[in-house]
């Protein structure tokens, strides 16, 4: 029996990351998939991992509404996640390989500096480690809120 095809988009609340929920909603169209949206709130080592973060935990909902509202207007439904854990590039990694995820889907900022395109260290690290498929979705250069 073949499982359901299903897509891991973690979000921030950038335009980027947002982009990344509707080709997220376009490739769930076309192969039938699962859509969860993943919000992860970083905890700094001073605390412990379950601290309550009131504001950070209300932001969170915030964006998971919005990708929920992205992925509707596309007639998706897509499943929300907020979790807190130390980093969040391990925490995509983890999450991926304890639900059997297929393909990762990440919004990623525009970032030039001195003629090379970087990359944040949470793509980066998800890149490097992914068993599975991980498409990156770069924000392109001249949109608001990308910075030369």
């Amino acid at each position: 029996m073949a499982t359901q095809h299903t897509i891991l988009v973690p979000v921030t609340g950038t335009p980027a990351s947002m982009e990344a929920v509707s080709v997220a909603a376009l490739l769930a169209k076309q192969r039938k998939s699962k859509v969860i949206a993943l919000h992860v709130i970083e905890v700094e080592r001073s605390l412990p991992l379950n601290a309550e973060l009131d504001a950070e935990a209300r932001r969170g909902e915030q964006v998971l509404r919005r990708a929920e509202d992205l992925a509707a207007s596309s007639g998706i439904h897509l499943t929300g996640e907020l979790i807190q854990a130390r980093n969040a590039g391990q925490a995509i990694l983890d999450e991926a390989a304890d639900r059997g995820i297929d393909t990762i889907i990440m919004g990623v900022g525009y970032k030039r500096m001195i003629g090379a395109v970087q990359m944040g260290r949470t793509a980066q690290l998800v890149l490097r480690n992914a068993y599975c498929q991980v498409w990156l979705v770069r924000q392109a250069f001249g949109q608001p809120g990308v910075r030369e």
